[in-house]
């Protein structure tokens, strides 16, 4: 049965809750809403009080315009009043870089797991396509061309063209893809080119677990080392055959042992 909770700006806030024992939130990456995290859910629910939410804007969760990264920190932070005021949080792709500004924010969130946040390197090549990319998303979605939208980004993310223009014909994809321009700025993509935003991570003071999955492209690699290196409470954890869709039961016994 779905739960509601309401946020600062007065935006309800789906979610589902699982389990008995520490709370933990799962915030998902672009795309995604509830049905993609609940089977981690359910296996951490095995030791945990899990919740797992639609962000804003997706599923049965609300919106409200104008849209501020602010808002779905104070999103997270209501879900966290919900569970009693601390919790856990899990992020998975752009999910993990907004559970990193949630804690860098001051969120009560005592342990923090990054599961391959989409940084880019520093240099001037990846921060202009970075730039760009989010250039044309956003205007793909403010011209109401959702497939577009969807086909452009995963074209740039590596996906064949085939895969990605079928990707783009489907319903969920689309009916999300509003939402996309939402994860390009938690990511920083067109105010800093998506580089680690150092005066974030300086900020973070919990223990972090970073996970990669060993099969996942290079630069989610760089960008785990150099998270693990800059955080001064994180370790790295390799998911060893593991992509950056790894799936919830290689995912959820590292997660569960870092939490317990």
């Amino acid at each position: 049965m779905t739960d509601f909770v309401t946020s600062a700006d007065g935006t309800r806030i789906a979610f589902d809750r699982f389990g008995d024992g520490a709370p933990v939130v799962l915030v998902s990456g672009m795309f995604c809403s509830r049905p993609m995290t609940h089977d981690l859910a359910t296996r951490l629910a095995e030791r945990f009080t899990v919740i797992n939410y639609d962000r804003r804007g997706r599923g049965e969760s609300g919106d409200t315009a104008p849209y501020a990264v602010q808002r779905e920190i104070e999103d997270l932070a209501a879900l966290i009043d919900e569970l009693g005021g601390k919790a856990a949080v899990y992020g998975h792709s752009s999910g993990a870089g907004l559970a990193l500004r949630a804690a860098a924010a001051g969120v009560p969130i005592t342990k923090l797991v990054l599961h391959e946040p989409p940084y880019g390197d520093d240099s001037d090549e990846s921060k202009r396509s970075a730039g760009e990319l989010a250039e044309q998303v956003t205007a793909a979605v403010e011209q109401n061309r959702p497939a577009e939208a969807v086909r452009i980004f995963l074209t740039a993310a590596g996906a064949p063209p085939e895969a990605a223009q079928a990707s783009s014909q489907d319903p969920g994809m689309q009916a999300v893809a509003p939402t996309m321009p939402y994860d390009l700025a938690i990511m920083g993509d067109s105010d800093t080119g998506g580089v680690i935003p150092l005066d974030l991570v300086r900020a973070v003071d919990v223990p972090v677990l970073v996970l990669l999955g060993d099969a996942s492209p290079e630069f989610f690699r760089n960008t785990a080392t150099r998270l693990t290196e800059l955080l001064p409470e994180a370790r790295l954890t390799v998911l060893e055959g593991q992509d950056h869709g790894a799936p919830a039961e290689f995912v959820a016994p590292p997660v569960a042992s870092f939490l317990a």
